[in-house]
């Protein structure tokens, strides 16, 4: 099958850069390599499927009297000078081609985030016009994922339903395997050549780990869905728990995920994993355009950057924030982008026990986490 497998300690696998299915008496996670044995031994951070999170308003009712959502505003002038030691990330999700005209003025910063559906349908000319608009922008660097509508990224989408995007959303043999081989193209992705790319991978950005994913709870037929539960927590749990940026093209339950309709499209179990095990400071996403805005868990900043209105207007302005240099960083080192694939491990899970035991989503203890902290200081014991 093609799997990378490294050997760490008996019992432990590691696979690089492929999804896979766990085998049934392990569990998969993915964390820093000097992290693993303190998290194997700290079963308290497993994450459970939420037993209600195929009803995602009445999960979210459940869980929002134990919830922050706190209304906040970040960089409010985007001419302002940027802090020093600070790198400046402008945010932009959503725009669905429609700002290659320079109707958008995009801020002037260090990083460029962008959270997905940078396309309608996802054909190449429209790819590949993104591109070349990107080219012309100042930053130093450009982090994007794909959203549901860049359809063509989807690998699965491709090679199970092309049909189905034929005649649900015209993506044709004319507009698009033509134009692949016209340019001696073997997937979408040779396009990206003015940003760094990121699908379910993560890249370091002067000491800042940026890691992006586009799925979503299945949402209308598009790209990158998947049913909610145990497929998307799966996919969660390839987040390294270093990440200091997340990206995501969907929100979790709770944050810029509330529908024009009176539905939630945010995913718990992204929720879940973002405030037990994760933590990042920042977690930029989009999708749902009428979600705009910014809010806070008192930890974990939530940034829905959709650039277009429900009505797929470009009108909502690039969200921008100021990030601390790490200690022993500057702004004028090199610039090593190495776009790095998830890790995922299997942990054996102890003699006697079952996943059904280990998740048991009746049991529900407060769920601790080691912290950036205390996880260095239990790596310096050893």
């Amino acid at each position: 099958m093609g799997k990378q497998l490294s050997r760490f300690w008996p019992g432990l696998y590691v696979i690089i850069g492929l999804y896979h299915t766990p085998d049934s008496d392990t569990l998969q996670y993915n964390l820093p390599d000097q992290s693993m044995a303190k998290f194997a031994a700290n079963q308290a951070a497993i994450i459970q499927v939420n037993p209600q999170t195929d009803l995602p308003i009445k999960a979210w009712k459940s869980m929002k009297q134990q919830q922050k959502v706190i209304k906040k505003r970040l960089v409010d002038d985007p001419d302002s000078p940027i802090p020093e030691g600070h790198l400046r990330f402008v945010c932009l999700s959503d725009t669905h081609s429609r700002i290659e005209n320079n109707v958008l003025k995009v801020p002037p910063g260090d990083v460029l985030i962008h959270a997905g559906d940078f396309t309608m349908l996802g054909l190449p000319k429209d790819i590949d016009k993104f591109n070349k608009y990107l080219g012309t922008l100042p930053h130093k660097v450009k982090v994007v994922i794909a959203g549901n509508h860049d359809l063509t990224f989807d690998q699965d989408m491709l090679k199970n339903e092309r049909e189905d995007m034929t005649f649900r959303f015209g993506v044709t043999e004319e507009n698009f395997e033509a134009y692949m081989i016209e340019n001696k193209l073997a997937d979408v992705k040779e396009l990206m050549t003015n940003c760094v790319y990121l699908e379910d991978a993560s890249v370091n950005i002067h000491g800042i780990n940026v890691y992006g994913s586009p799925w979503q709870p299945a949402f209308g037929g598009w790209g990158f869905n998947l049913p909610r539960g145990q497929m998307l927590l799966d996919k969660w749990n390839m987040i390294p728990s270093d990440t200091d940026i997340l990206v995501t093209h969907g929100p979790p339950i709770g944050h810029g995920d509330y529908c024009f309709d009176g539905q939630r499209a945010g995913c718990v179990e992204l929720l879940s994993t973002i405030q037990q095990r994760v933590k990042p400071k920042y977690h930029v996403f989009g999708h749902i355009h009428e979600g705009y805005g910014i809010t806070s868990d008192g930890y974990t900043t939530y940034i829905n950057a959709s650039t277009c209105t429900l009505r797929y207007q470009p009108n909502n302005p690039a969200v921008i924030f100021d990030f601390p240099l790490p200690e022993g960083c500057t702004k004028d080192e090199a610039l090593d982008l190495y776009v790095k694939p998830a890790v995922i491990f299997d942990i054996p899970l102890p003699e006697g026990r079952t996943k059904e035991q280990a998740l048991d989503p009746c049991v529900k203890p407060a769920v601790k986490t080691l912290t950036k902290a205390q996880s260095n200081e239990a790596n310096d014991d050893d």
